[in-house]
């Protein structure tokens, strides 16, 4: 009779108490975890939650087709992503479907009319005059130009820029002189209801003095804009989100934009002398010809040289930071160029040291006003939390009834063995529900009803794992040999094919999660989720499982109940050791 393999083989056959302890701790340890962190369910998608889903799509100008690229289309994403997300939905997709289209689903408890206005329609963009800035929450320093415009009429930005989305002022905390001891400035001018005559709209009237009235309201409003400033800290999301909300162009505002140094700085803006539709093109460009790298370049309407002209015209005239004015996109500072002269010409130039990304973000933001593309509305749909949850118990239903199936089988076919099998389902369930809910908060993983469905796909995968190591140690018994060496010999050749079989089912899983979008990734990653998972209970639990209960009479003497009755298996007499016949001798010879 073959015995089994001796070494290291042999050990691990001998302990596989080992095995099974640490498929147990691993459970422990992930069930506290999912308990500590309070996600103790899985975070369930709009179709079980309910919600609205929004799907846009790109249309171009007649000849301008190839602005309709990956490179738009990702940058559309990450601004809708930040806009709906800045209502205070934390939870909400936006993810592109196609070459042309985008999906944006918000979960329940959004005003979903606020959210189809946010993320399909081309913010505005404005050039407003910096007053007053310092770092959120730290000190003010002294005044530090972070830069200067060049004879050519450039304006030029020092400050590193950001990615798409991200707001990139100057690196320095820069009050004006007339600050206040903690920094903050308002001029008296602002009090009296116009901005500094160095930085007033074009429109702006100084020369008569407001009345007593209109005085009055102005430092009423002035007087609560410097507390707003003195209470905002942009290192908080919620109050980044919310600064300036509801604020006029006309009127001014308060801001928040992160520095190059990665530090949220805070403003206080005054009225938009610059619109975004004033910005004819905006284009990023590689400077061969100095070490500025690359660049933004901007050129203006008509209307928009003058006003441009007119406002870096009384910028220059100004110690920083009230010679910069801010890019303002969606309440956002994405970037505060500062100038020394007036530029008239039309067209502008921004340089900071810029990567070719960052570049093209920026150019994006200032050609289009806000989104690359513009979006139409193609549909809205309103899933409802009822809904959802008759989908969800419907889904349920369906697993339980598959679940039970296989059961009835097992119980049919292996009878015995069903005490492993069994236990080997519970334990893969367990690890799967614990770790989509610990994924919900990690990644933002979020069980939608293709995802159920791959996880009832999963019980059918999980169980022919089974099959597989159970047919291959019946064989073994058919040849006639005992439990404990039948185990042991069917186990390297069940291994082979279940991690084949597992290996094709995490592939086509792995292609499906790249090459779709939308709720077919849910049903991808489920799949490929539990056929790791699969890999994992049957090595460190269904076989040392095995191993251990081989050495039980009520197996390994083959009871009829236990699914390894020899004679039922129709086996062959056992195998014996037989010594070699010794070779005959020759009569001659003896």
């Amino acid at each position: 009779m073959a015995a089994p393999k001796k070494g290291r083989s042999a050990s691990a056959q001998s302990k596989p108490g080992r095995s099974l302890a640490l498929i147990l701790i691993a459970i422990v340890a992930l069930t506290g975890g999912m308990f500590a962190s309070g996600n103790t369910t899985p975070r369930l998608g709009i179709d079980l939650a309910g919600g609205t889903s929004i799907t846009l799509r790109a249309v171009a100008e007649p000849g301008q087709e190839s602005a309709i690229n990956k490179t738009n289309m990702d940058t559309a994403v990450e601004i809708m992503n930040n806009r709906v997300n800045g209502l205070g939905v934390t939870e909400a997709e936006v993810q592109t479907q196609g070459n042309k289209n985008i999906i944006v689903n918000i979960p329940k408890g959004t005003n979903s009319k606020e959210a189809r206005q946010q993320v399909g329609t081309t913010a505005k963009l404005y050039f407003r005059p910096v007053l007053t800035t310092e770092v959120s929450g730290g000190p003010a320093t002294s005044p530090s130009p972070s830069a200067s415009a060049s004879p050519s009429g450039k304006a030029t930005d020092k400050a590193t820029q950001k990615a798409t989305g991200k707001s990139t002022p100057s690196s320095s905390s820069t009050p004006s002189p007339t600050a206040t001891s903690q920094g903050r400035a308002v001029t008296g001018a602002l009090k009296a209801g116009a901005t500094p005559s160095a930085t007033a709209s074009s429109s702006a009237k100084t020369s008569a003095p407001p009345s007593p009235s209109n005085s009055s309201s102005g430092n009423a409003a002035a007087a609560k804009l410097e507390a707003q400033y003195s209470a905002l800290d942009c290192t908080n999301k919620k109050q980044r989100a919310t600064a300036g909300q509801g604020a006029k162009p006309s009127d001014p505002t308060i801001a928040c934009g992160q520095n190059s140094s990665g530090q949220w700085q805070k403003y206080i803006l005054g009225p938009a002398e610059v619109d975004g539709t004033d910005v004819k093109n905006a284009q990023a460009r590689f400077n061969t010809q100095t070490a500025a790298g690359w660049t933004v370049t901007m050129e203006f309407t008509g209307k928009g040289s003058k006003k441009f002209g007119d406002i870096t015209g009384k910028l220059a005239k100004n110690q920083s930071p009230q010679n910069q004015f801010a890019i303002v996109l969606d309440g956002n500072v994405v970037s505060d160029p500062s100038v020394s002269q007036a530029l008239t010409g039309g067209n502008a130039e921004i340089t900071g040291h810029f990567s070719q990304q960052e570049a093209q973000s920026l150019a994006n933001m200032l050609s289009y006003g806000a989104l690359p593309l513009t979006f139409k509305e193609d549909s809205v749909t309103t899933v409802t939390a009822a809904l959802g949850g008759e989908q969800l118990h419907a889904g349920l239903i369906a697993g339980a009834i598959g679940l039970a199936l296989v059961v009835v089988y097992l119980l049919i076919f292996y009878r015995g063995l069903s005490v492993i099998a069994i236990p080997s389902l519970l334990v893969s369930a367990i690890l799967t529900y614990v770790i989509m809910s610990l994924l919900g908060k990690a990644i933002g993983f979020a069980l939608n009803l293709p995802a159920v469905c791959g996880a009832i796909v999963a019980i059918g995968i999980t169980a022919d794992s089974f099959i597989v190591f159970f047919e291959r140690i019946r064989d073994e018994i058919r040849e006639g040999r005992s439990l404990r060496p039948a185990v042991e010999r069917a186990w390297p050749r069940a291994r082979r094919t279940i991690l084949v079989s597992d290996f094709v089912s995490f592939l086509a899983a792995a292609v499906l999660f790249i090459v779709t979008v939308g709720k077919v990734q849910g049903f991808a990653f489920t799949l490929g989720l539990t056929t790791v998972l699969d890999v994992v209970v049957v090595f460190l639990f269904t076989k040392p499982l095995m191993t251990i209960l081989a050495r039980k009479k009520f197996f390994a003497n083959g009871h009829k109940w236990s699914g390894l009755d020899p004679k039922a298996l129709g086996a062959k007499p056992p195998l014996r050791r037989t010594r070699r016949p010794s070779a005959p001798v020759d009569p001659k010879e003896a």
